[in-house]
């Protein structure tokens, strides 16, 4: 029977058959769209670094034959031959992608699905639909790559652009049609030299005149290269000397310093000092960007991280969780999405009767949502550094404050710090237990400390600290500084005690 693979599924190919020769399927369709099925055979820096590994209509296998193109059959739009035991040892990926050509969008395709088949029994089967995309144009379907041994991995991760962006992303290169830049001479009366007349012409040599010998061909100059204004250097002598008896003009005085701490002020109708029109300083080079031109490559170091792991952070500021993998709903903070894909729902998570007493009194009550579906749900606030925390059975403290989102099989619960000389008696947090991911949000980027008999710390500053730590609640309030007027600010920290291997987290930020 056919394991039933979802978005970021990975196996070893030995845990799905034992054999190498092995079939790959694809099927995916739209009304009125055609679509272009490929596979990229990728180095060890998933770079096409030889073109031969493209394949595709115009290229149907790899020089060894480990990788053919067979065609549309057995209700496949595409499908593939792929001996695994065979490909070079320099390919380290096997990337298959569907395409789209012409205009059109993946959201509009129908169900589709990448299969594998192996001694004629369908092995992995991963399905997808359009409701998993938006605007884009390609799809990276599923992946053979090596990590010690061939390994296959369900992706599903839409790209902008067509087969030509796709190529290019992975450091292909696209053969285009080069265009003369003049039509061509007009043929001469004599041989032009540098061409031989061809092999075996029965055209009569021309009969000797008593002319003058031709000229040769012309062959245009290059053009000089004239530097771009923007990169040429500034000339301070003329370019030929005056004519004699001319009387040269007077040196154009500099222009006074401008009084201190206000900026030189630009001459008249000219850019500022420093400057040039067009935005870039002399001896700048101007072109495109680097990693070319366009909308596109401007916008490429902001696109989405496809992992394929549960938690993914896509900046400092920005976390994903994909609640395909797992199947566990992911518990978040009220009003923390801002952008999620496929089919999700959201629902009021309610704390209880005994839960709200509980938070009102301590101060620890967490306004949450419950996230399920299948979709990726992009998580912030108010531009916080987020840091997914993996914990595999072990616990840590984060005051309710500080957390973001947690895996909804984790265990949580309010725990109380003892303490004298402070408001109330005690300081609380908030403890997380099992095996899942929590996501604490910090002000800047926090330190982590070990901890040690003589680690302190803020009260309103510290975020988070390994579940087994001893905590104390310390206030260096004496009775004589009530006769001193104010005092240092720093009256209750907290001191931490424990093993070696416990740890504090500390924000550069007093809450």
């Amino acid at each position: 029977m056919a394991r039933e693979f979802q978005r970021g599924h990975k196996a070893r190919v030995s845990d799905l058959t034992a054999g190498t020769d092995l079939y790959v399927g694809v099927r995916i369709d739209a009304p009125g769209l055609t679509f272009d099925i490929s596979c990229f055979g990728l180095d060890e820096a998933e770079q096409l670094s030889d073109d031969r590994y493209f394949i595709f209509f115009n290229q149907p296998a790899s020089p060894e034959e480990s990788l053919q193109l067979l065609g549309a059959q057995a209700g496949d739009t595409e499908s593939f031959r792929v001996t695994l035991d065979r490909v070079p040892a320099a390919i380290h990926k096997l990337s298959f992608t569907a395409t789209i050509d012409g205009a059109g969008q993946m959201s509009d395709i129908g169900p589709g699905y990448i299969r594998i088949v192996a001694g004629g029994e369908e092995v992995v089967r991963y399905a997808f639909t359009g409701t998993e995309f938006t605007t884009e144009r390609a799809v990276m379907l599923g992946d053979f790559y090596r990590k010690d041994v061939w390994r296959f991995a369900a992706v599903g991760q839409g790209f902008d652009g067509g087969l030509d962006a796709l190529l290019k992303n992975f450091g292909g290169e696209i053969a285009e049609e080069e265009t003369p830049d003049a039509p061509p001479e007009p043929p001469s009366a004599g041989p032009v030299p540098g061409f031989a007349v061809p092999t075996g012409s029965a055209a009569p040599a021309p009969a000797p005149v008593a002319t003058p010998p031709p000229a040769p061909a012309f062959v245009p100059a290059p053009a000089p290269a004239f530097p771009s204004v923007h990169t040429a250097q500034t000339i301070v002598a003329p370019l030929s000397p005056p004519p004699v008896g001319a009387v040269p003009p007077p040196p154009v005085p500099p222009p006074a310093p401008a009084p201190y701490g206000q900026p030189v002020p630009a001459p008249y109708g000219g850019p500022p000092p420093g400057a040039s029109y067009g935005g870039a300083p002399h001896g700048v080079p101007q072109g495109p960007p680097p990693g070319g031109a366009g909308l596109a490559a401007a916008l490429q170091p902001y696109r989405e991280l496809p992992t394929g792991q549960r938690w993914t952070v896509q900046n400092s500021q920005l976390v994903r969780v994909d609640l395909g993998t797992g199947g566990t709903p992911v518990l978040a903070r009220q009003g923390s999405m801002v952008m999620y894909q496929g089919k999700v729902d959201f629902g009021y998570k309610g704390a209880g009767f005994t839960g709200r007493i509980v938070g009102n009194a301590t101060g620890q009550e967490m306004q949450l949502m419950r996230c399920t579906g299948k979709g990726q749900v992009f998580l912030a606030e108010e531009g916080a550094h987020l840091h997914p925390v993996e914990l595999q059975g072990d616990g840590i403290c984060v005051s309710a404050e500080n957390v973001l989102a947690f895996d909804e099989g984790l265990h949580y619960e309010v725990r109380r710090i003892e303490g004298h000389g402070i408001p109330g008696g005690a300081l609380f947090t908030m403890v997380f237990q099992g095996t899942g991911t929590v996501v604490v949000k910090t002000h800047g980027t926090p330190v982590v400390l070990p901890v040690t008999p003589t680690t302190f710390a803020d009260a309103n500053a510290v975020v988070a600290w390994s579940a087994a730590s001893q905590v104390i609640v310390s206030s260096q309030v004496r009775l004589r500084r009530n006769a001193y007027p104010g005092h240092s600010g720093e009256t209750v920290n907290l001191q931490f005690r424990g093993a070696p291997g416990n740890f504090i987290v500390v924000q550069p930020y007093e809450v």
